[in-house]
């Protein structure tokens, strides 16, 4: 059986045009024709059976078959702060992979210590939406610009925060642990947000300074450490997406 073919198409129920890029991998690198079966995904949770109606130089155009409305596979709102590497192709890795994990959002924090201030996302973007469809994910997860971490922090967030580091003065339980903990806690919804939602932070090749974890704490946002390991800052970002599936599951 041949392997179905995906395309993201974010307006895919409301148009009946593959975007400029899919149309130019459909026609130019899949050779695809007129009556061939396509997948869409619009990133919004469905994906849609569709054929190809007509193919003309640039232009390739779809009729829709059937709607098909997928399940959300963990709970809550997903979202990983990070402060970027100095090397982007460590990041670009841990977005590629994060999105095949599963999550919702992405942030990218500028801190004290960073190495790396100036992002361009849209590279990141494009990397997220190839791993969505390699994944088979059903929505595509949001990936902000850079951001001053102080301003990051004091910004409105509902749900569960947290901070890791590696300070040993500034006391530390395990993220799973508490991620587990919030699991098992039927404690009454907080009002306006989702006890389910978890935002995590995971700093720079140097760690945050001391007075941002301090910051953070002073914030409401939990300390937490992700294990005996000292880990690199890409490798933090997965272990934390990781352990976020496994507690929302």
């Amino acid at each position: 059986m041949k392997e179905a073919r995906y395309f993201y198409v974010p307006d895919a129920a409301h148009t009946t045009e593959l975007p400029e890029d899919e149309a130019q991998h459909a026609l130019r690198v899949l050779r695809l024709r007129e009556g061939d079966e396509i997948m869409l995904m619009d990133g919004q949770g469905t994906f849609y059976e569709a054929s190809i109606s007509q193919s003309s130089g640039h232009h390739c155009h779809y009729e829709l078959v059937r709607q098909l409305p997928q399940a959300r596979q963990w709970k809550g709102h997903l979202h990983l702060a990070i402060a970027p590497t100095k090397m982007m192709d460590r990041m670009e890795w841990l977005f590629e992979k994060a999105t095949e994990v599963g999550i919702d959002e992405f942030s990218l924090l500028n801190c004290q210590f960073s190495e790396r201030r100036v992002v361009k996302e849209q590279r990141l973007e494009k990397i997220v939406v190839s791993a969505m469809k390699q994944s088979r994910k059903g929505w595509l997860p949001r990936v902000n610009g850079m951001t001053d971490f102080r301003h990051f922090i004091e910004s409105h967030y509902q749900g569960q925060r947290y901070i890791a580091h590696c300070y040993d003065e500034v006391p530390r339980t395990h993220l799973f642990d508490e991620l587990r903990n919030k699991k098992n806690d039927t404690g009454v919804q907080q009002e306006g947000g989702n006890n389910d939602d978890v935002l995590v932070l995971i700093g720079p090749e140097g760690d945050f300074s001391i007075d941002e974890v301090r910051l953070a704490v002073d914030a409401g946002f939990v300390s937490v450490s992700l294990g005996e390991s000292r880990l690199r800052t890409e490798t933090a970002g997965l272990s934390s997406v990781m352990m976020m599936q496994l507690a929302k599951r």
